[in-house]
């Protein structure tokens, strides 16, 4: 299942029915579960941790030390879940001892050719990220999330579940759940009715959400009001509490 041409190091632990194309390099202390295909051309740089079933195209780099002039070679980490897709020159890097020496990926993403995750970032699960989307360090980005094509998310910004960034778009600032972005500037949009609707959010969930969206950004409500003002609409709706919680734990301002 490893083709005579590629080159694992002796030290790193790889599943039986992996597959690992020609011309690969597997450096030590790597761990591949079972199920997942590696390209050929693809190096990985360890300390890494790749899960059950994925597939990892030719040309990507995993793994690799992080971009930060901070780096002085310590020990730091990747951790990838299960059946994620990982297309052509997609580039993921380990975390920093500044953070939490992590960088860490969930299961069932989407990651199109020429994406970025860099030090320190945490990606949910059933992820987006279209051709040429970047995340710039200690990035958080939700579960569902959708980033358009060569989007740009700065660093230490959090962007919530279900959010969604039109082509190009520029994000400096957080993006609260469920709100879609784009323009530029990149501004928000309404919300991501269909990808809820798609997930099976309910019809009422979604209502309030919309409703929610209005008092965030068209009444001029500071935010701390605006919040208020949602708690007491928010009732037993989980997604809306998710909401909630999101805005009272912003690190860079909400993208208004």
């Amino acid at each position: 299942m490893i083709d005579v041409n590629a080159v694992v190091d002796k030290r790193a632990e790889i599943a039986e029915d992996v597959v690992i194309g020609p011309f690969s390099v597997i450096g030590a202390h790597v761990k591949i579960g079972s199920g997942t295909v590696i390209g050929p051309h693809v190096v990985i740089k360890g300390p890494v941790s790749i899960g059950k079933d994925n597939r990892i195209y030719q040309f990507s780099s995993i793994g690799e030390d992080p971009q930060d002039k901070k780096y002085a070679a310590e020990v730091t980490r990747l951790e990838i879940g299960d059946r994620n897709v990982i297309r052509e020159f997609t580039t993921m890097h380990r975390g920093t001892k500044q953070d939490r020496s992590l960088t860490q990926i969930g299961s069932d993403n989407l990651f199109m050719a020429y994406t970025h995750v860099a030090h320190d970032c945490i990606v949910g699960n059933h992820v987006i990220m279209a051709n040429g989307a970047s995340l710039a360090g200690h990035v958080h980005l939700g579960n569902h999330a959708i980033l358009g094509g060569f989007t740009l998310v700065h660093q230490f910004t959090q962007i919530g579940q279900f959010s969604f960034s039109a082509m190009g778009s520029a994000i400096t600032q957080d993006v609260p759940p469920f709100v879609m972005v784009g323009g530029s500037p990149t501004r928000p949009h309404g919300i991501n009715s269909v990808g809820m609707e798609r997930n099976g959010i309910s019809p009422e969930a979604i209502r309030l959400i919309r409703k929610s969206y209005k008092i965030l950004y068209k009444t001029n409500a500071r935010l701390e009001d605006a919040i208020e003002e949602m708690e007491d609409i928010a009732g037993e709706c989980t997604e809306l509490s998710i909401m909630v919680s999101f805005l009272r734990n912003v690190t860079r301002g909400i993208l208004r």
